[in-house]
């Protein structure tokens, strides 16, 4: 396997800091992603492979072993057991200092250890599991409302999934059996998505409750009356008490957001009013104002 270097796929330098990193992959996805780019085979190959790159040096466990093994960073803890019981055996009655023995000579010595038998030359057959691939997936707060699918292109390969209703922002998802290929028949790796769910210009989310601002008109305030007010899923009339005052809140019972994989349930939308006072006043409004102000 030819070595493979994540730092130049991604564009930072060996020292770049994690969120150097972060922000590198996010431009790169946001770039290179399947739909935007649903014929070009080379953004798709250059979008997995900068998936791959995230994976490994976001983590920083992973990125030592990477930075120490290159491209056999996956099989490090193997090499690191193998050159402990090889030190402890004796080769042809003498003993195996390990002098000598830096990491450059990593491949070969994972070759002769793990890819033949020996004092036959043959391969052994030994199995490894394969990489996991991180992903990161944007939504619209509205898609996260309900259930619904997408198709994601990983390795070239089309998956559909459910996305299911109440998903929160930052939370992670296995796909199993979605990453890299395993070695020598090795079982394939799973993939991670993470949800990043936009901010909305009218609701804010906290956990499944919803919170909105709704505009009152100062006569509807004092004498009371109704108001329709815009939900997640549509709009409802809602009753406003005379002599309401500013930054009053109300609460909507079961009109927020949906409970993660629990049918039926839901948060509850919180609404702050804010009273306009009226603009633009005739004669006449201006002189009726007057006159209330002296009662």
């Amino acid at each position: 396997m030819d070595f493979v270097d994540y730092y130049k796929i991604l564009g930072v330098d060996k020292n770049a800091s994690e969120e150097d990193i972060k922000k590198a992959y996010r431009k790169l996805a946001r770039k290179l992603h399947p739909d935007l780019n649903p014929n070009d085979k080379e953004a798709h190959k250059k979008f997995q492979q900068v998936n791959e790159a995230n994976e490994v040096l976001s983590d920083p466990e992973k990125r030592k072993k990477y930075d120490k093994y290159g491209k056999d960073w996956e099989h490090g803890e193997e090499y690191e057991r193998a050159r402990q019981q090889r030190h402890s055996s004796n080769f042809g009655g003498q003993s195996y200092s390990g002098e000598g023995f830096g990491d450059e000579d990593f491949s070969d010595f994972f070759t002769s250890m793990f890819g033949r038998s020996e004092g036959r030359g043959r391969s052994s057959h030994v199995k490894f599991r394969g990489q996991d691939y991180n992903a990161e997936l944007q939504l619209e707060l509205l898609d996260a409302y309900k259930t619904h699918q997408q198709t994601l292109t990983v390795n070239g390969k089309n998956i559909r999934i459910t996305i299911p209703a109440g998903i929160e922002n930052g939370q992670k998802i296995k796909l199993k059996g979605h990453g890299g290929e395993g070695i020598n028949g090795g079982p394939q790796g799973d993939l991670y998505i993470t949800f990043s769910i936009t901010d909305h210009p009218r609701f804010k989310r906290m956990n499944n409750d919803i919170y909105t601002t709704v505009d009152l008109d100062l006569y509807t305030a004092v004498l009371g009356g109704e108001v329709t007010i815009e939900t997640l899923d549509g709009k409802v009339n809602v009753k406003v008490k005379p002599e309401t005052q500013n930054g009053s809140k109300i609460k909507l019972k079961g009109k927020g957001f949906p409970v993660y994989k629990k049918e039926g349930e839901f948060g509850d939308l919180y609404i702050t009013y804010s009273i306009k006072i009226p603009t633009n006043l005739t004669d006449k409004q201006r002189e009726l104002f007057t006159e209330l102000s002296k009662i």
